[in-house]
């Protein structure tokens, strides 16, 4: 149903619309962006990505059946400790919001982390209020290790973020089940 290929120059305009206010931005990018999304910011998010030896790996979610762009997510790898973090995880298409894309595109990600790439752990963090994506992580068979409360300030509010993970052996368990 989608497949994941690399982010490039070519699909910057679509993530810049999809990214239509600082708040969503801050949701969706942290503190890696500002508001307005820009050209630029992309060329230095993507700068060092998707080669062999690459710290991040940065993925449009291609639809396969009409080989739209309808999302996007990224991979920062620690090749040290053999884990990666998920991040800037979005179902860009508004209509295919809450069917199950979501879980596709982690499922997909963790097939390129502990298959491809033999890593052992993957985490995310996810605001605590997005009980969309906590469901959806779990499903995968994240777990939750710990709140950090008050994390991330944008105006005058504090927003505390939920730190998941999932482990080789979890991941392997979970899979072989399905």
């Amino acid at each position: 149903m989608i497949k994941l290929e690399h982010f490039e120059r070519t699909d910057f305009a679509q993530l810049i619309e999809w990214i239509d206010s600082p708040k969503f931005l801050f949701q969706w990018g942290g503190q890696t962006f500002s508001f307005p999304l820009n050209e630029q910011q992309l060329d230095n998010y993507i700068k060092t990505s998707n080669t062999n030896a690459a710290q991040a790996l940065i993925y449009r979610v291609v639809h396969e059946e009409n080989n739209e762009v309808i999302g996007h997510i990224n991979l920062q790898i620690d090749w040290i400790n053999k884990s990666a973090r998920i991040g800037k995880v979005l179902v860009g298409k508004r209509s295919l919001r809450g069917q199950g894309i979501g879980q596709l595109m982690i499922k997909k990600a963790l097939n390129i982390t502990f298959e491809g790439l033999k890593l052992h752990r993957v985490s995310l963090g996810v605001l605590d209020f997005n009980l969309s994506a906590i469901s959806c992580y779990e499903k995968v068979g994240f777990v939750k290790e710990g709140l950090i409360r008050d994390k991330r300030k944008i105006d005058n509010e504090f927003w505390s973020v939920w730190e998941m993970s999932i482990l080789e052996n979890e991941w392997l368990e979970k899979k072989n089940k399905n």
